[in-house]
């Protein structure tokens, strides 16, 4: 080995060493540690949740990354051959009073989709669980000898470019969902609808593809989540995700769970709320949330889609004499109801309101 082979080795273990090399630095995921995690017969306390939580936060390092922005940290492992998913969530209304949501759960598939046996948590000073805030958006976590700092996303400078949003339309806040992507959360005044518009001012964790006979419908190979490529504006709308992954909850549900509720600006949300539906005055918080605990207002403005020719119904809509040019930003929006349903119909030609909750 010459000098300039020993130096090439040298320079290449300091920048496997960094943290920044590390963090680039690809993974490789096996089917050998699949294999041996399914076998492990090691048995887990999953009936008590206290012992489970002290379990999960012990096998974490000292600091995480929060990247969804309601605030859930995820995590899954398996049981016995079983895989279970979970969350540790500081959620901005019970953090700074010292309380920490933690639920796991058997995960859900298309054979077995009822979540069995879920266990869930709020836990506080009385269970001896501490949560302290260090800054405004890094919480730690202690309990027994373990402490964990949680740094939660801070997005707080992200804001869509002026050419993305339409005279009408008012933006609410930047999210990133627990897939990896991040939007734009937008409210047409006029129309009186939410988009979620996908953010590029970053690289996209995802490949987009043209979907066939409607090249403006792009569809992600990683997440299926389907965007409008829109014609009037440079950016591109999210519209649908994949009904399989709905159906099982899982991380390419799309982003209706993951709210921008560390960013949002004073009533924002909640005016925007009540101007689409009028029922939700006075039965929600300024987060969207009814205060009963029974979870939040749901905004979920896109389809789900079995099959790439289920998203035609967009260009239709656009293409549809019915609509008038200025209401044509309804026809990427999909009412939760007609969501589930075979062939819905886009809000441009159909205009229900009913308080949702999720």
């Amino acid at each position: 080995m010459n000098e300039r082979q020993i130096a090439g080795l040298l320079i290449a273990g300091l920048l496997a060493a960094s943290p920044a090399a590390a963090a680039e630095k690809p993974k490789l995921y096996t089917n050998q540690s699949y294999i041996e995690d399914v076998n492990n017969r090691e048995a887990l306390p999953v009936g008590d949740v206290k012992a489970m939580f002290a379990w999960v936060l012990g096998e974490l390092p000292s600091r995480v990354k929060v990247y969804p922005t309601e605030n859930y940290y995820y995590f899954y492992f398996y049981h016995r051959g079983s895989r279970y998913a979970g969350n540790i969530r500081l959620e901005a209304a019970t953090r700074d009073e010292g309380k920490v949501n933690f639920a796991y759960y058997v995960d859900m598939n298309e054979w077995h989709a009822k979540a069995d046996d879920n266990r869930y948590a709020l836990l506080g000073k009385d269970e001896g669980v501490a949560v302290e805030k260090v800054e405004p958006l890094l919480y730690r976590v202690s309990y027994g000898e373990k402490s964990v700092l949680f740094e939660l996303n801070d997005l707080s400078g992200v804001k869509p470019p002026a050419s993305v949003l339409g005279p009408d339309e008012k933006f609410i806040g930047p999210i990133m969902d627990e897939s990896g992507m991040r939007f734009f959360l937008v409210f047409d005044e006029k129309l009186k609808i939410f988009h979620y518009i996908l953010d590029e001012t970053i690289p996209l964790a995802d490949e987009l593809f043209p979907a066939k006979r409607t090249p403006n419908i792009l569809i992600g190979r990683r997440t299926g989540f389907a965007f409008y490529q829109d014609d009037r504006l440079p950016r591109k709308i999210m519209i649908a995700a994949f009904e399989a992954n709905v159906r099982v909850n899982n991380y390419f549900d799309g982003p209706f769970d993951q709210l921008p509720e560390n960013f949002i600006e004073g009533e924002a949300l909640r005016e925007a709320i009540v101007a689409v539906d009028p029922s939700a005055k006075g039965k929600i918080d300024r987060l969207g949330n009814f205060p009963d605990g029974s979870g939040r207002f749901l905004i979920h403005p896109y389809r789900l889609y079995r099959q790439p020719s289920d998203l035609a119904v967009f260009a239709r809509c656009i293409a549809s004499k019915a609509v008038a040019v200025a209401d044509r930003a309804a026809c990427f929006v999909i009412d939760d109801d007609e969501a589930q349903r075979k062939n819905p119909k886009p809000l441009a030609l159909k205009r229900p309101l009913a308080l949702k909750r999720r």
